[in-house]
């Protein structure tokens, strides 16, 4: 028997006989997916199967703001919510697929108090709040237990010391900071938010010597619906709220993601523990609005040297400051910060459909937590999405349909903390994982905004992009096609990107599927430059924003679901896993090109002819599994299409280093990954070839070169799992 038959014998006990029977997106280079292509007649109305038409009109955008209204009023962080994540287990249970609670127990930390204050050289100060306003127009940022602003994992201390502004607080802007001169020693950094994972930035901070860090949103980044351009900010109008404040995870994800004291394996009450060390700050460090940034900037004007002097791009921002690095003698930061450690438990909410196919699995999974009461986009967006998607697949169920790959629907816990509940779940059934999986299919932001943002593995863009078609989408321009008025998300998706996807590095929860040779697809829908700023982990992502803003009539988050239910749909029902070797084949070239020019900008001399080879023998190897796929369905001989399906199930495993990229054992993906400096996907850019690309970007060719080995290994592998 398959570990995925003892798992869910194990659920089936667990439910009491219930028969269980059924990514600001930053780049340094091309990280885009689709090689620009015109755009492709779509049918309008869209032309829907029996199946999917009753998925589609399952969906209820009234039902999904009752789940959204649920999910956004109570306190969600992590170790705190299993209240919630039981009632999403009952939800799904209700609607007909058998669901229950994964416990994993792991080591998070909690606000207690912290304070900051500014000394003047002439001896007054200026004290800052730490808070959001409170808006009587949003219930829930007036609540008593509403969530402190902090950052999770931050280090408890005190740091009292003279600051220095650090840009975005990249490796490259502590570089030229290095270059300039300026003394870092000792120092407090005061860095702007965006560029790079913010626990990347207070790494880099302690690396030179710094002692505490102090992060901050820039009016700059919020688009062009801005308080000087004449728009009211957050109640009265779209414009940023003056006191936002970012919260979030300082934990060093682009080493390793996961409960930091259990790397590498599941984390349960007897596990064995590190210290963690390696991926948690070692100085404390807060988030403060722009509000309270000013007064800080300010005393640094005259000191140093000027943004313009920098010459760093995302350097400055727009506030009335010159952006000056300091430090200015005697103006010094006296900074506090205590938290409570805690190892406690989480809880992932899993539901299982069984398959015709026990071998073959297609995971769904959103998480659950958020930094606030609210978290009405981030995650709980997409939260609400799955329930509604519980729904329309329970419909299909009653009406006989049983996929022909078993489906696990996942609610995790702890992702906020460093994508922890997806992270232990996989460590513990990775074994059945790497038998079974075909593609994990992730939803986080389901809608922040209207305009749809994708990201996914190669092999999957076909079948992304052709059921967008599919789906009448409820905003954006509108397209004529044969005289008639329509809008699909495919044209919404296709005017936002000319017809690109991008490319995962990391940043939600399949990164951990992805690392393991699992293909992934990460779907949403944000917002652009003319559209109403989105409060990211703020208490102002919340139900009203949401409501009144972000998505009144939650028709976004509707198409958003109906899309979701659809690619769960075909890919667990298709006779055929639709997987597209040959787009992948293509994309591995296109990166290679890339990384030839990452190669000549680095004026060094570095041999890719065994790296060209892999990748041409891949190519040869996807046009004889081609054949064999044409044949198998031509002849409808299902003996033979079994074996081309585990060949699709199965090929990415050999894309996966065994030791794991240099100095980051638990990222393995030879082909993407999280840039080390930069942390994530969407709002930090992944890498392409990352073990040569990075290499090479240090100046180390012994290395490049090594890499350029084990990549190429990699990918005979995955070209010997897919030949005939």
């Amino acid at each position: 028997m398959a570990r995925f038959g003892l798992f869910l014998a194990a659920t089936a006990l667990a439910l009491n006989g219930v028969d269980a029977c059924q990514r600001e997106h930053l780049t340094r280079r091309h990280v885009d997916g689709h090689t620009l292509k015109p755009r492709q007649t779509v049918d309008f109305p869209p032309v829907l199967t029996d199946a999917e038409a009753i998925l589609v009109n399952s969906f209820d955008n009234n039902s999904i703001s009752d789940w959204s209204y649920y999910y956004t009023h109570d306190d969600h962080v992590a170790g705190r919510n299993r209240g919630m994540a039981q009632w999403t287990a009952d939800r799904w249970s209700e609607n007909g697929i058998p669901s229950s609670l994964a416990t994993y127990n792991v080591y998070l930390n909690y606000p207690v108090s912290h304070s900051l204050s500014l000394t003047y050289p002439n001896g007054s100060t200026f004290t800052a709040s730490l808070e959001e306003a409170q808006l009587p127009e949003d219930p829930t940022t007036t609540w008593d237990n509403r969530i402190p602003t902090f950052h999770g994992y931050s280090k408890t201390g005190n740091a009292t010391a003279e600051y220095v502004y650090v840009g975005r607080g990249q490796q490259v802007d502590f570089e030229r900071l290095v270059e300039l001169g300026v003394d870092l020693e000792g120092k407090i950094a005061l860095a702007m938010y965006g560029g790079a994972f913010r626990g990347l930035k207070v790494k880099n901070a302690e690396a030179y010597g710094m002692i505490g860090a102090v992060l901050f949103s820039d009016p700059g980044d919020s688009g062009n619906l801005t308080i000087e351009n004449g728009y009211a900010p957050y109640p009265d109008g779209p414009a940023m709220n003056p006191t936002y404040v970012q919260r979030g995870s300082v934990e060093f994800l682009s080493t390793y993601p996961g409960d930091p004291t259990t790397p590498g394996y599941p984390s349960k009450a007897d596990s064995p523990r590190t210290d963690g060390s390696e991926v948690l700050p070692g100085i404390p460090s807060l988030p403060i609005s722009y509000t309270e940034a000013l007064p800080l900037l300010s005393a640094l004007d005259g000191y140093g040297f000027t943004g313009e002097q920098v010459n760093r791009s995302n350097w400055i921002g727009a506030l009335n400051v010159t952006y000056s690095t300091g430090p200015a003698p005697g103006a010094v930061i006296s900074m506090s910060n205590v938290m409570e450690d805690a190892t406690t438990d989480i809880w992932d909410a899993i539901g299982i459909i069984n398959g015709t196919n026990s071998d073959e699995t297609i995971v769904v999974g959103n998480h659950r937590d958020a930094w606030i009461i609210g978290g009405a986009a981030d995650p709980n967006s997409g939260s609400a999405v799955l329930v509604e998607m519980s729904k329309a697949l329970g419909r299909l169920l009653q009406v006989g349909w049983q996929p022909k790959r078993n489906i696990v629907l996942c609610s995790w816990d702890g992702e906020e903390y460093g994508l922890i509940g997806s992270t232990e779940w996989v460590e513990e059934y990775i074994p059945w994982l790497v038998e079974t999986a075909v593609s994990y299919l992730n939803v986080d932001i389901a809608c922040s905004g209207p305009r749809p943002e994708f990201a996914a593995s190669p092999e999957m863009y076909s079948i992304a992009t052709e059921l967008m078609k599919k789906v009448i989408y409820p905003s954006g321009t509108t397209y004529t096609n044969g005289g008639v008025l329509n809008t699909t998300l495919y044209d919404a998706w296709y005017e936002e990107t000319e017809g690109d996807l991008s490319v995962l590095g990391s940043g939600s929860d399949y990164t951990a599927f992805l690392h393991n040779g699992i293909g992934s697809i990460d779907i949403g829908a944000g917002g652009g430059a003319l559209d109403p700023f989105y409060h990211y982990h703020s208490n102002y992502d919340s139900y009203h924003w949401m409501s009144t803003f972000g998505d009144p009539e939650f028709t976004v988050h509707k198409a958003i679901g109906q899309y979701l239910a659809l690619l769960t749909y075909h890919m667990a029902s298709d006779d055929l896993i639709p997987a597209d070797l040959q787009n992948y084949a293509e994309q591995m070239h296109n990166f290679f090109d890339d990384l030839m020019e990452t190669v000549e900008a680095a004026n060094g001399t570095l041999d890719l002819g065994e790296l060209s080879d892999a990748i041409d023998e891949f190519d040869g190897r996807v046009s004889e599994v081609k054949a064999l796929e044409t044949q198998a369905m031509e002849m409808a001989d299902m003996n033979l299409l079994a074996v081309v399906n585990h060949k699709y199930r199965d090929w990415q495993r050999g894309l996966v280093s065994v030791g794991g990229l240099p100095d980051r054992q638990f990222y393995k993906h030879v082909v993407m990954a999280p840039g080390i400096d930069t942390g994530m996907w969407f709002r930090y850019a992944p890498v392409t070839y990352p073990g040569i690309t990075e290499a090479v970007e240090a100046g180390n060719f012994d290395l490049a070169s090594e890499w350029v080995s084990k990549t190429a290994m990699a990918i005979h592998r995955a070209a010997d799992i897919i030949k005939t």
